[in-house]
């Protein structure tokens, strides 16, 4: 396994983008149901969840679920110029999403203007990410996006979704990177080093 952190984020990526549209579904279904258990979950009203975008771990379904237990669901608008994530408040998938940065559904103009929510009304933050490890250890993409959108929010509890493939024993963190409360799986929930 390498260690170079650009290596290992592509392999671990190359790996995902292999998975099966099947393998992904019901991947995908076991984290949406271990996640909707969560005591974090079920006591937050505000939770801020990434729309996901080719083989990343779906959030369509749990979006959907969220919103039906009646929480308050806010997903990125990625604000290229100031390098940030704003939370843009969604009641309908289907009707507030669009192709946005990168094609990446993310909330309508519209909402964006009316719907922007205060970062500390955030309760639990869903994550998605290259490779994980076992102490809540994160990859992005390189961006650094969502570092600095967490770093803000100190005290909201911060969740990856990751398949199995994508977690390694320990993965070479940077001084940026954010470690997360939990990483969940198909097949288990890490629980992170944060605090």
């Amino acid at each position: 396994m390498t260690t170079d952190p650009g290596q290992l984020r592509k392999a671990t990526l190359q790996a995902r983008d292999r998975l099966s549209q099947d393998e992904m579904a019901v991947a995908s279904e076991a984290i949406c149901d271990k996640i909707l258990k969560l005591p974090e979950i079920i006591n937050s009203q505000t939770i801020f969840a990434y729309v996901s975008f080719r083989s990343e771990v779906a959030t369509y379904k749990l979006i959907e679920s969220l919103l039906a237990a009646g929480k308050t669901v806010a997903v990125p608008i990625t604000r290229v110029a100031e390098k940030r994530l704003d939370a843009v408040k969604i009641t309908s998938i289907s009707d507030d999403l669009e192709p946005g940065y990168c094609k990446i559904p993310e909330p309508t103009d519209t909402l964006c203007r009316t719907n922007t929510i205060v970062p500390d009304t955030i309760g639990v933050i869903l994550l998605p990410g290259s490779v994980f490890d076992k102490r809540g250890g994160r990859f992005g993409y390189g961006g650094g996006y969502y570092d600095r959108f967490v770093s803000n929010i100190p005290d909201a509890f911060r969740i990856g979704l990751a398949y199995d493939l994508q977690i390694v024993e320990k993965i070479p963190l940077q001084p940026h990177d954010e470690l997360l409360d939990y990483v969940v799986t198909p097949s288990a929930v890490y629980k992170g080093n944060r605090k």
